[in-house]
């Protein structure tokens, strides 16, 4: 597989102004040296570590999603040792806790792939309005090593009250190209009260420049192919701790606005290389036979400006405002629709952190407004190493009202 496959986050070390920037906004709530796991019992874990199903300097942390009492934090299998690679910990537990698989050992234990449903691979989970959480699996075990192929690509929906698997959906072998990479899940319902058996699901092909479109109630899929999918071709080269590389990674982050008359919402997207932020009408993806041909109805809202490459974005469905990672800026942006234009002044770095944020790398505002993220040094992990005697994993998280107050982003009175 090409190098496109490693992508799924990066970046950097950037914004030095004159020293550390400093983030004061954004708090502490988990931190982590080396990522350990909840195991029965100490010889259970003893057990792992000399099998080799867990070698605690091929775990980090990528993804995470708030529901509840629980965070979720996605563990994917990079490398090999990986025992569980979607695991939750107590919201309010301790400031360094064991991850816990979910919603057992049996579901993400790969030797049991072939005898039936399991969670090989996953990058980001989206929990919905309706209890339900979606796992979206790439189905590829040791990326950076042997890369083994151990199912097609996977939609796994779990409901978070009883902790049952209630949906498997394969994607269909034509909508898997052979570059591609499925590391994003966002999760479209329009209204609570009667559209949790029409939701809709959009998965970004950030290998192979595609929209993935999947609808609940007809249990069917479609591809969505258009010229914002792809890589800017002069937004690809990063630097990271030293470390200059390039990226071809196309369309990542998505997000959706609050919903319209109609009940549909903008989809706003963006290319992890690309400085430039697009959007469209959730009306237009969610028709398959005209999706792909309506070209003019995907809008170009403008750009960032320099070195503002974004992985993970989301919107916060109370003031509409749009966040997203700064990833060379070792931040988080934001732009509040209300502003009109879409620009490098009505775009904000609302924090910024040259030691905790190194590597944003998830993003998600949950159902009370505040915002969280993960950042967890991926180039160190993927290119040299880890200290693990340093804190390399962290997540972090403030009420929305708080972190705009005061940037451009701020709601107008």
């Amino acid at each position: 597989m090409k190098q496109v496959l490693y992508a799924v986050l990066f970046l950097v070390l950037g914004v030095f102004s004159g020293g550390r920037a400093t983030n004061t906004k954004l708090k502490e709530v988990f931190s982590w040296k080396q990522l350990d796991y909840k195991f029965e019992d100490e010889s259970a874990r003893n057990l792992s570590l000399e099998t080799g199903e867990l070698i605690k300097e091929h775990n980090l942390p990528l993804g995470l999603e708030v529901w509840k009492d629980k965070v979720f934090i996605t563990v994917p299998r990079w490398k090999s040792g990986v025992p569980s690679t979607l695991n939750y910990v107590p919201k309010n537990g301790s400031n360094s806790p064991e991850l816990i698989p979910y919603p057992s050992w049996d579901f993400n234990n790969i030797s049991n792939a072939e005898n039936g449903t399991v969670i090989v691979n996953t990058f980001r989970v989206r929990a919905d309005e309706c209890d339900r959480l979606w796992v979206m699996d790439c189905g590829i075990n040791n990326i950076l090593g042997s890369s083994q192929q151990l199912s097609l690509p996977k939609i796994l929906v779990f409901d978070l009250k009883t902790d049952k698997l209630i949906r498997e959906y394969k994607l269909k072998p034509g909508s898997v190209k052979e570059d591609s990479f499925f590391a994003n899940v966002v999760v479209d319902i329009a209204n609570t009260e009667t559209g949790c058996d029409s939701a809709f699901a959009y998965i970004p092909d950030l290998g192979s420049y595609g929209l993935i479109v999947y609808s609940w109630a007809d249990n069917d899929s479609w591809r969505i192919k258009h010229h914002y999918f792809h890589f800017d071709p002069l937004a690809g080269n990063y630097h990271i701790g030293g470390i200059n590389f390039q990226w071809t990674d196309g369309i990542f982050g998505l997000a959706l606005s609050p919903p319209d008359a109609e009940g549909y919402k903008t989809l706003y997207f963006h290319p992890l290389s690309s400085t430039r932020e697009f959007a469209v009408s959730t009306k237009i993806v969610q028709n398959k036979t005209i999706a792909s041909d309506s070209y003019y109805e995907y809008k170009v809202l403008g750009s960032r400006g320099p070195n503002s490459q974004a992985t993970a974005s989301m919107v916060d469905q109370k003031s509409g405002v749009l966040f997203y990672t700064q990833v060379n800026k070792n931040g988080v942006g934001c732009w509040n629709p209300a502003s009109g234009d879409y620009s490098a002044d009505t775009n904000g770095l609302i924090a910024t952190d040259n030691v905790t944020m190194v590597f944003p790398n998830d993003l998600k505002v949950d159902r009370d407004s505040n915002l969280w993220i993960l950042t967890d040094r991926l180039p160190s992990f993927i290119y040299t190493h880890l200290d693990f005697n340093d804190t390399n994993f962290r997540v972090l998280s403030a009420p929305v009202q708080e972190i705009i107050e005061g940037t451009v982003c701020e709601q107008k009175k």
